[in-house]
C-alpha cells in the first residue's frame, strides 16, 4: 500500500508543477485583475498540495521515528510561513505582485523539500533545511521594509557613490582576508556566520548604475562609470570569484545599452568580455581545471571530472519522470545543496519537473522585464531591467554548468539552493522588484481616480 501511495505522488507531483507552471504564464494572458487574482488563487491551492505530497513522501521513506516527527514539524512550520508570508504581504502592500509572491513560496517549497531530503539522515536530522529555514523567516522581514523604503524615499538616486564605495569596500575586503573555497576567496566569517558580500554586492552595483546612467548619459559620465564597474569586476576576478564577476559585467554591458541605446557600447563590451574569458583562462588554473572538466570531464572522471559527470548520471538516471523521492543517489554529486541542487531535483523530480521548475524562473524574469517596459522613469527602469538580467544570467550560468551546456561557475540557483547570503539577497532582490511594481500601481490608480473626477 505505502508503495502505491508513494508511486501515485511522484506522478502527481509531476502533474501539480505542470499546472501551477500553466498557470504561471496564463497569468500574462489577462488583463482583468479580478481573474488574475482568481488564477493566483489556483496556484497557491496547487502547491500547498504538492508541498504536502512531497512531506508525506519523505515520512513514509524514512527510517525512524524521530526523523518523521521532524519532518511533520519543519513541514507545520513551513505551511505557516507560506500562509503568513502571504497573507502579510498583501496585507501590507495592496498593490503586490501576486505572481512573484506565488513563485517565491514555490521556488522555497521546492528548495526546502530537497534539502529535507538531503539531510534527513545527516548526523543531526535536517540540520541544514532548518537553518536554511530561519534564514528565510529573516529575509522575509528585511524584504517587507524594501517596498515602504522605495515608496517614501524616490531620491535613492542621490547616492550613488555610497553605493560604489561599499560595494568596493566589501569587495576589497574579501579579496584580502576572506575565505577560500573551491579556489576562489567568497565569503566573510563574521560572529560564527559566513557571509557572501558579493551577493549584496550585485544589488548595490545595479543602484550604482542606474544613478549615474538617470543623472547622465554623456560620454564623460560613461567613461566614470565604466571606471567603477571595471573595479568591482576586477576585484572579483582577483578573488577568482569569475561567476560573480560575470553577473555583474553582462548586467553592467546591458544597462548601459538600455540606457543609451548605442549599439557601439553593446558589441564593444561584448567583444572586451570574451576577451576577458580567454584572459581568465590563461591567468587561472582553477579556470583552465573547470574548462577541462567541461570540455571532457570523462578523460579525469575520478577528479576534475567527477562532480560533471555525477551530474549528469544523476539528470540521466533520472529521466523524464524521475527515480522518485529518496530513491535516487544525488549525495554522490559533491556540494549538491549548494551549485548542484538541480541535478538532484532532476534525478529525483523528473526531467519534466525541472523543465517546469526553469518556466517558473523564466516566469519571474518575464514579469521582471514587464515592470521594468511599464516604468517611465528611465532610474526605475534601469533597476529592473538591471536586477532581471542579474537574475536569469544567475539561473542561465547555474543549470549550465550543471547540463555542462557551459563550464561550471560555482553560483548557486535563487531560492532553491543551500546558503544564507543568497537567499537574503535574492529576498531583496525581489523586493526591489516588488516596490517598483507597487510605486506603478499606485500611480495608475491615482490617474484612474484623477480622470473620473
Amino acid at each position: 500500500m505505502i508503495n502505491l501511495i508513494l508511486e501515485v505522488s511522484k506522478y502527481m507531483m509531476i502533474f501539480l508543477m505542470a499546472v501551477y507552471t500553466w498557470a504561471n504564464f496564463r497569468y500574462f494572458s489577462f488583463s482583468d485583475e479580478e481573474r488574475k487574482q482568481s488564477i493566483c488563487g489556483r496556484q497557491n491551492r496547487v502547491m500547498f498540495l504538492l508541498h504536502f505530497l512531497a512531506y508525506l513522501t519523505l515520512c513514509l521513506k524514512s527510517d525512524s521515528q524521530e526523523i518523521t516527527a521532524a519532518l511533520a514539524g519543519f513541514y507545520a512550520a513551513q505551511v505557516l510561513f507560506f500562509l503568513i508570508y502571504i497573507f502579510l504581504t498583501r496585507r501590507f502592500y495592496r498593490n503586490v505582485s501576486r505572481l512573484l509572491i506565488n513563485n517565491t513560496c514555490m521556488l522555497l517549497a521546492v528548495g526546502f523539500i530537497m534539502l529535507s531530503r538531503l539531510s534527513m539522515n545527516a548526523k543531526v536530522p535536517l540540520d541544514k533545511a532548518l537553518r536554511q529555514f530561519v534564514i528565510v523567516c529573516a529575509a522575509a522581514v528585511i524584504s517587507w521594509l524594501i517596498p515602504y523604503i522605495m515608496e517614501r524615499f524616490w531620491q535613492i538616486y542621490r547616492f550613488q557613490w555610497l553605493y560604489a564605495a561599499v560595494g568596493i569596500a566589501a569587495l576589497l575586503l574579501v579579496w584580502i582576508v576572506g575565505n577560500e573555497s573551491f579556489g576562489a576567496q567568497l565569503s566573510l566569517s563574521i560572529g560564527g556566520f559566513s557571509i557572501q558580500p558579493s551577493e549584496f554586492v550585485k544589488l548595490t552595483f545595479v543602484l550604482f548604475t542606474a544613478s549615474m546612467f538617470y543623472q547622465s548619459t554623456d560620454f564623460k559620465q560613461i567613461c566614470i562609470t565604466t571606471a567603477a564597474a571595471a573595479a568591482h569586476v576586477l576585484i572579483l576576478v582577483l578573488s577568482k570569484d569569475l561567476g560573480g564577476a560575470l553577473i555583474l559585467f553582462v548586467s553592467y554591458v546591458l544597462m548601459l545599452f538600455i540606457a543609451t541605446g548605442n549599439w557601439l557600447y553593446l558589441t564593444g563590451g561584448l567583444g572586451l568580455g570574451c576577451g576577458a574569458a580567454v584572459a581568465a583562462y590563461h591567468l587561472f588554473d582553477h579556470v583552465k581545471r573547470r574548462v577541462a572538466a567541461w570540455k571532457n570531464p570523462w578523460a579525469d572522471i575520478d577528479n576534475t571530472g567527477y562532480q560533471i559527470t555525477q551530474s549528469l548520471f544523476a539528470i540521466g538516471t533520472g529521466g523524464w519522470f524521475g527515480m522518485g523521492l529518496c530513491q535516487g543517489m544525488p549525495g554522490k554529486i559533491p556540494v549538491v545543496e549548494k551549485d548542484f541542487i538541480f541535478a538532484a531535483i532532476s534525478e529525483e523530480f523528473g526531467g519534466i519537473f525541472a523543465i517546469c521548475l526553469l518556466l517558473i524562473c523564466l516566469g519571474c524574469f518575464i514579469q521582471f522585464m514587464m515592470i521594468a517596459s511599464r516604468m517611465q522613469a528611465m532610474f526605475y527602469k534601469l533597476i529592473a531591467f538591471g536586477l532581471g538580467i542579474q537574475y536569469v544570467t544567475q539561473v542561465f550560468l547555474t543549470v549550465g554548468g550543471v547540463t555542462k551546456f557551459i563550464p561550471s561557475t560555482g553560483v548557486t540557483l535563487p531560492f532553491v539552493s543551500y546558503g544564507g547570503s543568497s537567499i537574503v539577497s535574492t529576498f531583496m532582490l525581489f523586493a526591489m522588484i516588488q516596490g517598483l511594481y507597487i510605486i506603478k500601481r499606485n500611480d495608475e490608480e491615482e490617474m484612474e481616480e484623477a480622470e473620473q473626477r
